[in-house]
């Protein structure tokens, strides 16, 4: 079932058009990749969803049923302009913005107090949001984001600014809250973090969907049916067979040589195998399949 449907959505400001028909569908309890170039439009989109603005034609769907106001209190948006009061106490402002998402104060001041520990900024709270580091109010920004257990959580760029460590803290808590049923709109040009998080993707490039579905399904079906063949052995030791493969590429390599073979459609890989192994000694075999960051690049250019 999708959480969030939305059907032939169009967004113009005046002449320019920042949504051009675009339709997707978010499954519940997965993480589904919002990726295109700046200025694509993936914010326009991802502000339509908040209410923030609204469509020009098409419509929106949450939980299958046209999308209401009174839907934003299952909703969770981290934007990638970050903000916060910089005058106030970041436990005043944490608790400020939860109590605007319906927390009672025991409620929020509870599970506040045991998110800061988590992420390790507890001697902070009575600091004033300007002597935070940026790393530092990205976390209370994350934290309060989460706080009130959306069941849809968007997030725009969510790693921008975090040191390697802590890139991982807010990777392993995403994954804990899909496990947990929570679904979630990443919107992100780190292709490594999609590969990683991503179950779904859409691309959108100048107002246009150009691409949707799996992420699996998507690389297979962007790759060129190679594989990559590290053996032992001379250059000879592997021949063309044009019923079976053809040599792409053959070179030194650390292990070994590597090799890049185009595999014949339909041709299982035990037929290969049974060839290869004839003049060389295999070291590994494996299919070769395309980078996001590789489609990405293709697709938009």
């Amino acid at each position: 079932m999708s959480i969030v449907r939305c059907n032939n959505v169009v967004k113009r400001f005046n002449q320019f058009t920042a949504l051009d028909s675009v339709s997707i569908d978010v499954p519940e309890a997965s993480i589904f990749g919002l990726l295109g170039p700046n200025g694509a439009g993936k914010t326009t989109l991802i502000r339509i969803i908040n209410q923030i603005t609204m469509p020009d034609e098409g419509e929106v769907f949450f939980k299958g049923k046209p999308l209401q106001p009174s839907d934003i209190e299952y909703i969770g948006y981290l934007p990638e302009e970050r903000g916060l009061y910089k005058k106030m106490k970041v436990g005043e402002q944490a608790m400020y913005l939860a109590r605007l998402k319906g927390m009672s104060h025991s409620e929020a001041s509870t599970e506040l107090k045991q998110w800061f520990i988590k992420f390790g900024i507890q001697a902070w709270w009575n600091k004033k949001v300007e002597e935070l580091s940026k790393g530092m109010a990205q976390k209370v920004q994350f934290i309060t984001t989460i706080l009130h257990k959306p069941s849809l959580l968007i997030l725009d760029e969510p790693f921008s600014g975090f040191d390697p460590v802590n890139v991982q803290i807010i990777r392993n808590e995403i994954l804990n809250m899909k496990a947990n049923g929570t679904t979630i709109i990443l919107s992100t040009h780190n292709m490594e973090s999609v590969e990683e998080l991503c179950d779904n993707i859409a691309l959108i490039n100048k107002s246009k969907l150009i691409l949707s579905g799996g992420l699996d399904q998507i690389r297979r079906d962007h790759g060129k049916n190679e594989v990559e063949l590290i053996y032992r052995g001379d250059s000879n030791a592997i021949t063309p067979q044009d019923s079976l493969y053809r040599i792409v590429s053959d070179e030194e390599s650390k292990g070994g040589r590597r090799a890049v073979l185009e595999v014949s459609k339909g041709v299982p890989s035990a037929a290969i195998l049974g060839e290869l192994i004839k003049g060389a000694d295999i070291v590994s075999y494996k299919e070769l399949i395309p980078r996001m960051n590789d489609i990405f690049i293709k697709l938009v250019s």
